[in-house]
């Protein structure tokens, strides 16, 4: 009886946890947004310094790569990665609004930027599952967590039922 009880709290845990995924998803989309919009001011801004040179921001950046001052070859390297990353990023938000409710959460599970969900996760604020896509990840998260619970605890149940063996 003790372990129904375990399994009912396993799932009501992890029922509770799921139907943040949909909530947590959209705190991610916004700071992503966020991220987008620093990354392209930094990259006009490098993109305006390079056209006031006669330079695409490919050359300066090559430029930037072979000068002899490391710290001016660190930062060619950095403006390079941005640009590959503002790229990235801005495909990941055209997929999230392409995306269905619980898709979504596909989306950020497959293809999340791991500086942008640490943030996101530094300033978390849960949300009451309202929405239907809160409701389903919390209808599976508790299934899940039930299932797990009494995969866990069925080898002590099975011990539990199985009569005693008398010796003689």
């Amino acid at each position: 009886m003790i372990f129904r009880y375990l399994a009912f709290v396993v799932a009501l845990v992890t029922g509770l946890f799921t139907s943040q995924l949909p909530e947590f998803a959209q705190q991610y989309r916004q700071r992503l947004g966020g991220a987008i919009d620093e990354l392209n001011r930094m990259l006009a801004d490098f993109d305006a310094d390079a056209a006031r040179l006669n330079l695409t921001r490919e050359q300066a950046i090559a430029r930037m790569k072979t000068n002899p001052d490391e710290l001016v070859r660190w930062q060619g390297q950095r403006v390079q990665e941005n640009s590959a990353r503002v790229v990235h990023l801005q495909q990941q938000l055209e997929d999230f609004a392409s995306a269905g409710s619980l898709v979504r959460i596909g989306v950020l599970l497959r293809d999340f930027d791991a500086g942008v969900a640490r943030r996101a996760v530094d300033t978390y604020e849960p949300g009451v599952p309202v929405t239907g896509e809160g409701a389903v990840t919390m209808v599976l998260g508790a299934i899940v967590g039930w299932i797990f619970a009494r995969l866990l605890f069925l080898p002590a149940m099975l011990r539990k039922r199985r009569p005693a063996r008398v010796s003689v």
